[in-house]
């Protein structure tokens, strides 16, 4: 027996949730399936919890796609303050950390709870724990398989989200889906994901695991400015995470450990005042002792700053200014927060996102060629991509 229905939704996440709710304000009848247990894995465990649930300095400027021009309608037509004003309806409690972050003062289930009750209030049902077996369409109508039921819909759309985080139920059904109605897909990469090293760096970056640093880190014409974290495998921290999104294979990172400061004047400066000084006891009074200590080891320059020229102080400095690395890799799909790339924005309609070559095909979310930087902007496209295809489906 099949179940009608005018709007499925395939995935329970930020962007599914958004569209239900806006196609059931148009009257749709609307059901979102999820394949886990509960909806909104990603955001019950975002934010250490509390759920970074958008930026207010978010721009079309901090995404990444083929299409740079794609994502501007949406997140013109949805925007942060939009989705902090539904936040304040539902009396959550929120505040601003760094860099425009916004987060729940309590829990994430608060945002959770909110979207849920949203849904039930436009009588959109949701099925969890149902995996689609298969998608057919026939005329235009699509017909699904799932292991909790067979249904119909008109307009079906795709949120399962990209392929990072397999552990929490990640995978390509929706470039699976994409494909099999014709859609090209952008090479799926992990993003917003800490970078490993070969074994030049691997030993060295075990003695100085956990030391932290605030920095700024380029790669290309990309620059950020956050915290660096040395970790047993290589690097991470927001500053690493934010230039994974842009880094490829062979590209090389330049990171400068004290920003702002030029740190060849400084040994200089040092060299004046107390020519005796060690020159890694001088490095030590703006850097982690550890990681100075590393660094001067890494230069091979070592000894009493009276003992060094200007030309062997300037190579120090440099190293800390401009420490230039190579990684051979990233920590993957277990890691990324993220996915980078996707269903071709070429294959979809900017203001509705329906698919160009099948009518009541939308493709919303993660799971399409748009990716945020660290910091709320991932689900502010959730929001805003899902809320554009809901007023549509």
């Amino acid at each position: 027996m099949l179940n009608q229905y005018d709007v499925v939704v395939i995935g329970g996440g930020a962007a599914g949730l958004m569209c239900a709710i806006e196609a059931g304000k148009r009257g749709r009848k609307v059901l979102l399936i999820e394949k886990n247990k509960a909806v909104a894995g990603k955001i019950r465990i975002s934010g250490g919890g509390r759920c970074n649930f958008t930026n207010i300095h978010c721009t079309h400027a901090d995404f990444i796609s083929e299409n740079k021009h794609f994502h501007k309608s949406a997140l013109k037509r949805y925007t942060p303050l939009d989705f902090i004003e539904l936040v304040e309806k539902h009396g959550i409690a929120y505040h601003e950390k760094t860099l425009g972050q916004q987060f729940c003062d309590e829990s994430a289930m608060d945002i959770i709870d909110m979207l849920v009750e949203e849904c039930t209030q436009v009588n959109v049902e949701i099925k969890v724990m149902t995996t689609v077996e298969t998608v057919i369409k026939t005329g235009d109508v699509y017909s699904l398989t799932t292991d909790n039921g067979n249904m119909t819909c008109s307009s079906l759309v795709i949120a399962s989200g990209g392929v990072s985080i397999p552990k929490m139920g990640a995978t390509g059904f929706g470039y699976d889906v994409a494909r099999q109605f014709g859609l090209k897909i952008v090479d799926p990469v992990p993003a917003l994901v800490p970078l490993t090293f070969g074994e030049d760096y691997i030993f060295d970056f075990r003695k100085l695991s956990g030391v932290s640093q605030d920095v700024v880190v380029k790669c290309g014409k990309k620059t950020f400015k956050e915290a660096l974290l040395l970790t047993y495998k290589g690097l991470s921290g927001p500053a690493i995470l934010q230039i994974s999104s842009y880094w490829r294979s062979g590209m090389e990172i330049i990171i400068d450990l004290a920003p702002g400061q030029d740190v060849f004047e400084l040994l200089k400066v040092a060299k004046e005042n107390n020519a005796k000084q060690e020159v890694q006891t001088a490095l030590s009074l703006i850097l982690p002792k550890r990681l100075a200590q590393f660094l001067v080891e890494k230069s091979g320059i070592e000894g009493k700053l009276a003992d060094l020229s200007h030309k062997k102080l300037e190579i120090v400095g440099r190293q800390v200014n401009e420490w230039r690395l190579t990684p051979n890799g990233t920590e993957g799909f277990a890691i990324a927060e993220v996915t980078r790339g996707g269903v071709n924005t070429a294959e979809l309609s900017s203001k509705t996102f329906e698919s160009s070559r099948e009518a009541g095909l939308y493709f919303i979310g993660e799971v399409v060629d748009v990716t945020g930087h660290l910091g709320g902007f991932n689900f502010q496209w959730a929001w805003a991509s899902g809320h554009a295809a809901g007023q549509f489906v």
